[in-house]
């Protein structure tokens, strides 16, 4: 029987999205196939090592009083979590025994890295930044 193009009617959208996928995850080891029996498996990002963007969620909520950084890290434990800031750019560095994370994450605004919190529950990372205040002006004398 002849293959038409009524059969698949989505058949170039989903060629497209895996071009584009291809193309934005070149250079990762990676090659999405959407033909496959159910969906992306062994190979195509979901190994160990791959860290943050494979299947990591990281969310930034910044309101009037503080920058909130929230960030998905299953199988990390509690002590296998390194942060720092500089007060323009947090970085989250956890290991567990199948994978490690090495995330540079930019902040929206300054903030006062020395008044950070930071809570992880569940495989769920949460830093808390008050914004840094305003440069003061200098005066030139």
């Amino acid at each position: 029987m002849r293959r038409d193009d009524r059969d698949e009617p989505f058949d170039d959208l989903f060629r497209e999205i895996e071009r584009m996928m291809n193309e934005m995850m070149s250079g990762a080891d990676t090659n999405v196939d959407f033909d496959s029996a159910g969906g992306p498996g062994p190979g195509t990002g979901t190994g160990s090592n791959n860290g943050f963007g494979s299947d990591t969620h990281v969310d930034i909520h910044d309101t009037d009083d503080e920058i909130r950084v929230v960030a998905d890290l299953p199988g990390v434990e509690k002590n296998n979590i390194e942060l720092e800031c500089d007060g323009k750019t947090l970085t989250i560095s956890a290991s567990s025994e199948h994978r490690e994370y090495d995330e540079r994450v930019s902040l929206p605004r300054r903030v006062n890295e020395h008044t950070a919190s930071a809570t992880y529950n569940n495989g769920v990372l949460e830093v808390v930044f008050e914004p840094a205040e305003k440069s003061s002006g200098i005066s030139l004398e």
